[in-house]
C-alpha cells in the first residue's frame, strides 16, 4: 500500500481496455464486446483502483472490477453487435460516433428533468451550470470538475463524460452562482457536484467556494465526491492535499457546515489504510462526512454488503446517509434491483446495525417529482401495496406525506408503479378532469 500511496495519478482509458480485460481472463470476442460498449458509455480508471482495489484473481466477477469496467451485456445485444461490427471493420471515428450517439439517445441521458425543469432562469435566461430543484438547495457543476478519478459503470451522469457538448452540463461562472444564491434567501445549501469536484486542485476549487462564505443566509456547503474511494491520495499525499484541508478549515471557521458527501459503493473501497488516513484528515478539519451510494445489481445487491459498509463507516466517524435506487438512465435495465428486493436488502441491513448507523435513508429514488423513499410493503384493505413517502420534493407540500402504490415485484422505478387503493393518480400528478358524461377530457391531462 505504501508504494501506491506515493505514486502519481495515472489514468487508464479505452486505449488500455483490451490489455486490462485480457488480464481479467476475457477471450478475444468478449474483449471486443466490452470495447463495443465502451464506444457508447464512458470508461476511465486509475492506477490506485487497478493496483489496490480490484482482486484480479476474482476478476471479472470481482465487484470493484464490475464497478469500473464495462460489461458486454450492459447494452442490448443488437447495439453491442452493431458497435462490434464497426470496430472489427475498422470504421472511421465519425461513423462510430454517429452510431454511438444514436444508441445514447435511447438511454435517457438527462433523467429527472435536470436539463429543463431544474435549471433556474434570471430575466428569462438560464443560469449555466446551476440546478435548483428543491428550494433550500442549489447544485453547481464547476466546469473543471466534470470528470472523475474513475468512472462507475452505473453512473447516472454518464452523459457528462462522453464528449458530446450538447449533453454536458457545467459552468465556470462563479459570479453568476454567487449572485443567484445571494438573491435567493431560501437557499441554505450549495452542493458542488459533477463529475467530481475533487478532481480540481485546491487553487481552482477555492475560487468557487470562498466567495460563497460571505453569504450570510447560506448555512452549508456540500461536496459530492467519489475521491475518497478512487483516489484518497487527494487528501494525503497529493502536492496540494494540505492546502485542500486548510480550505476545508476555512469553510468551517466561517460558520458554515461543510458536508463531504462521500460515495462508497462497496466495503472493499474502505480497506486500504490510506482511505482511513484520508477520512481522519478530512474529519480533523471539522467537516462532516456523509456516505451514500446506489444499490446496484451484481456489485452490492446484498444486505451483508450494506451492513458491513455502514458499520465500517460509523467505525471511522462517517455518517451513513442514503441508499439510492439506480436511476432511469444509461444501462438501468442491467443494474437495477426491483423495489421489493431493494426494500428487503435495506431492511435486513438496517436491522443489523446500531442506532448510530440508522441515520441512513432508503431505498430512495431521485425522480422527477423528488426523492421518494420506499418505506415498506404491507396489506391495506386486502390490497398488497408499497408504502412510500417524499424525503424531498419539487412541491414542498408533498414532503413527509405517505402514499401508496400497487405492489409489483418487477417494478424498479417510481414510474413503473401504479396508484393503489382506488386512487386514480399519485400526489404529484394532476387528477384527470372529466367532461360531459364522465368521460376524461384529453385536453386536461
Amino acid at each position: 500500500m505504501a508504494q501506491s500511496a506515493g505514486r502519481r495519478f495515472r489514468a487508464y482509458t479505452t486505449k488500455h481496455l483490451d490489455e486490462l480485460t485480457a488480464r481479467a481472463g476475457l477471450a478475444a470476442d468478449e474483449r471486443l464486446a466490452v470495447q463495443a460498449v465502451a464506444t457508447v458509455l464512458p470508461f476511465r480508471v486509475n492506477s490506485y483502483v487497478i493496483d489496490e482495489l480490484i482482486d484480479w484473481d476474482a476478476a471479472p466477477d470481482d465487484p470493484v472490477y464490475r464497478l469500473v469496467f464495462p460489461q458486454a451485456d450492459m447494452l442490448p445485444q443488437t447495439d453491442v453487435a452493431r458497435m462490434a461490427d464497426l470496430l472489427r471493420s475498422g470504421a472511421g471515428r465519425k461513423e462510430i460516433n454517429q452510431a454511438a450517439n444514436e444508441i445514447r439517445a435511447q438511454l435517457n441521458p438527462h433523467p429527472a428533468g435536470q436539463m429543463d425543469l431544474n435549471v433556474p432562469k434570471v430575466d428569462e435566461d438560464p443560469v449555466p451550470g446551476v440546478q435548483h430543484k428543491y428550494k433550500e438547495t442549489v447544485l453547481f457543476f464547476p466546469k473543471q470538475g466534470q470528470t472523475c478519478h474513475a468512472y462507475c459503470t452505473y453512473c447516472f451522469r454518464w452523459a457528462q463524460f462522453v464528449g458530446d457538448a450538447d449533453l454536458k452540463f457545467a459552468s465556470s461562472e462563479i459570479d453568476q452562482l454567487v449572485e443567484y444564491v445571494r438573491s435567493h434567501p431560501e437557499v441554505t445549501s450549495v452542493l458542488f457536484t459533477g463529475g467530481d469536484p475533487m478532481i480540481m486542485g485546491e487553487g481552482v476549487i477555492s475560487r468557487y467556494i470562498e466567495p460563497l462564505l460571505e453569504i450570510e443566509h447560506l448555512e452549508a456547503i456540500r461536496i459530492g465526491t467519489k475521491a475518497l474511494a478512487y483516489w484518497p491520495q487527494r487528501f494525503v499525499t497529493d502536492p496540494d492535499a494540505d492546502d485542500t484541508l486548510r480550505l476545508f478549515e476555512k469553510v468551517v471557521a466561517s460558520g458554515k457546515n461543510l458536508a463531504f458527501m462521500a460515495h462508497f459503493s462497496h466495503p472493499a473501497e474502505m480497506r486500504p489504510q490510506i482511505v482511513q488516513d484520508a477520512v481522519r484528515r478530512i474529519r480533523s478539519t471539522g467537516a462532516v462526512i456523509r456516505t451514500q451510494a446506489p444499490l446496484i445489481r451484481t456489485i452490492n445487491d446484498s444486505s451483508a454488503v450494506w451492513e458491513s459498509m455502514w458499520r465500517t463507516h460509523v467505525r471511522h466517524g462517517m455518517i451513513p446517509y442514503y441508499m439510492f435506487v439506480e436511476r432511469d438512465t444509461g444501462p438501468q435495465d442491467y443494474f437495477a434491483v426491483p423495489l421489493a428486493e431493494a426494500y428487503d436488502i435495506f431492511r435486513n441491513a438496517y436491522k443489523g446495525v446500531s442506532g448510530l448507523a440508522r441515520t441512513v435513508r432508503g431505498p430512495s429514488m431521485s425522480a422527477t417529482p423528488g426523492k421518494v423513499c420506499v418505506d415498506g410493503v404491507t396489506e391495506v384493505a386486502g390490497e398488497k401495496v408499497f408504502v412510500l413517502h417524499f424525503i424531498q420534493a419539487r412541491d414542498p407540500e408533498l414532503v413527509g406525506k405517505p402514499f401508496f402504490a400497487k405492489y409489483d415485484e418487477k417494478a424498479a422505478w417510481l414510474f413503473d408503479l401504479e396508484p393503489a387503493l382506488g386512487a386514480t393518480h399519485f400526489p404529484w400528478e394532476n387528477p384527470p378532469v372529466t367532461g360531459p358524461g364522465g368521460l376524461v377530457d384529453p385536453t386536461r391531462l
